[in-house]
């Protein structure tokens, strides 16, 4: 008899799982199977709402699919303590990492497991295509994602893969008790939530994807701007905690979507699967991009570094009430819409021309759905420095945006409650209210709700100038 592990990361689910499916399909009558859980330090240094929702996730795993087995530390003072427990291992399964933090991790596990002498078997499982899988002709990475999509179209898609479940229960052991410090850690993590997280897990994520699949992904085109309507998918932070295959969204939307409707937003919604995978390649492709921009002529931007300013737009103080609005939803829930994603990035970046990796590193603190290569990705593209990115004389007008993709101010006044009693006619710029107007509102400009910190017109001339003259 020899147990064999899996070891579950950010693939928190028994669905449509790669590695668990072949860890099971090899198993022979007298094996177990032993679920393993990692917690690693770094992972866990700098504990925010990302990293809580991600082990409410884990804690959901754990009851409802498990029992993990939670080992703690760097990695070979973590594995160790594996193997001091586990003296018959003989194969180990993942879903292995192909970027960043994780990648870097895995090597050196791997390199631990080869002097253990086990059996590595390793999968690609979070992307929908592998970083390496949509090439050019000439085996080349894609740089721009227009032609991307065109060969990611093209590619077929890898099924669903499913678990036999009857012999996955019959093999699988319990020997927790002899995991006691990282059970103690996980414990720790799990014990006091940061927020009362609502729809976690496996069965909340196929949920949430049917109730997706029944309307919204047909208007998905042109309801996914519009931050006040229930218009996205809200799949992100499932894909991110692998409380949900990409498989198995992209399955499910082609086989339900098929021949009804409007197409228009079940083409949308696939495009931005594309992109998730657009984005992975290329941080797998240009690994430093986190730390560096990846358009050369755009490093060494004289940044600003006042730090009041920051906070304030991390706070959502800005007097702007579209960006407030989506600052304060983020610091309340760990979410954000995506199109207040893309404004107040390019407020923090061209209005204030503070350092997208600042916005970049905030962003990862607090958002449950946080990935690193979409995340990074997304700041470079709103700070025109990255791959594909938008041009650097393209600024986004806070107030435009507004009275673009919030017209009643709903979204406005769902967030920021000083501004609930302001007519519509000065909801996107409640400065200009009137004194009579601002006491009728309940809100005082100055004080129960900030001035524009910033002249829009001048900033975005001064950061076109900045840019300018790096690019020159």
């Amino acid at each position: 008899m020899t147990t064999s592990i899996v070891w579950i990361r950010n693939d928190l689910r028994l669905g449509d799982n790669i590695a668990l499916k072949e860890a099971v399909n090899h198993l022979r009558e007298e094996d177990e199977l032993l679920l393993l859980f990692h917690i690693h330090p770094e992972l866990v240094r700098d504990f925010d709402l990302q990293q809580d929702y991600f082990f409410q996730t884990v804690k959901v795993f754990n009851e409802t699919s498990g029992p993990l087995h939670f080992i703690y530390g760097e990695e070979e003072e973590a594995f160790h303590s594996l193997f001091e427990v586990v003296t018959d291992a003989g194969d180990i399964y993942f879903n292995k990492a192909e970027t960043g933090f994780g990648k870097k991790r895995d090597e050196r596990v791997l390199a631990l497991l080869e002097d253990k002498g086990i059996r590595v078997h390793t999968y690609i499982d979070h992307p929908l295509h592998g970083a390496e899988e949509v090439t050019k002709k000439d085996g080349g990475l894609y740089q721009v994602f227009s032609p991307y999509f065109k060969q990611w179209q093209k590619l077929p898609k890898p099924g669903m893969q499913q678990v036999d479940r009857d012999k996955l229960s019959r093999h699988l052991t319990d020997r927790t008790e002899e995991f006691s410090s990282g059970g103690e850690k996980y414990n720790q993590l799990t014990k006091k939530p940061l927020r009362d997280w609502q729809e976690v897990g496996e069965e909340a994520a196929l949920q949430r994807l049917a109730a997706f699949l029944d309307e919204p992904v047909y208007y998905y085109d042109e309801d996914r701007d519009i931050p006040s309507k229930d218009g996205t998918s809200l799949m992100s932070r499932y894909l991110r905690t692998g409380a949900i295959s990409p498989r198995t969204v992209y399955h499910r939307v082609m086989q339900d979507t098929d021949g009804r409707k409007r197409q228009d937003g079940v083409e949308s919604f696939i495009r931005e699967l594309a992109f998730r995978d657009f984005y992975h390649m290329v941080y797998y492709n240009h690994p430093e991009a986190g730390d560096q921009e990846l358009t050369e002529k755009f490093r060494g931007i004289p940044w600003n570094e006042d730090e009041e300013i920051f906070e304030r737009w991390k706070r959502g103080e800005t007097g702007f009430p579209f960006i407030d609005a989506a600052m304060k939803q983020l610091n309340e829930t760990g979410w954000m819409h995506n199109r207040a994603r893309m404004a107040v990035a390019s407020f923090l970046t061209k209005d204030l021309l503070i350092d997208w990796r600042k916005g970049e590193r905030y962003f990862h603190q607090k958002l449950a759905d946080y990935e690193a290569a979409s995340n990074i990705g997304g700041w470079q593209w709103a700070a025109s420095t990255g791959t594909d990115a938008v041009p650097y004389f393209r600024v986004f007008n806070p107030v435009r945006q507004s009275e673009r993709f919030d017209p009643h101010g709903e979204y406005i006044k769902a967030w920021i409650p000083a501004l609930a009693d302001v007519p519509k006619t000065y909801i996107h710029e409640p400065h200009k209210m009137p004194g009579e107007e601002q006491k009728k509102a309940g809100c005082i400009i100055g004080e129960d709700y900030p001035e524009p910190m910033v002249d829009h017109k001048r900033m975005r001339e001064r950061a076109i100038e900045v840019y300018k003259q790096r690019k020159d």
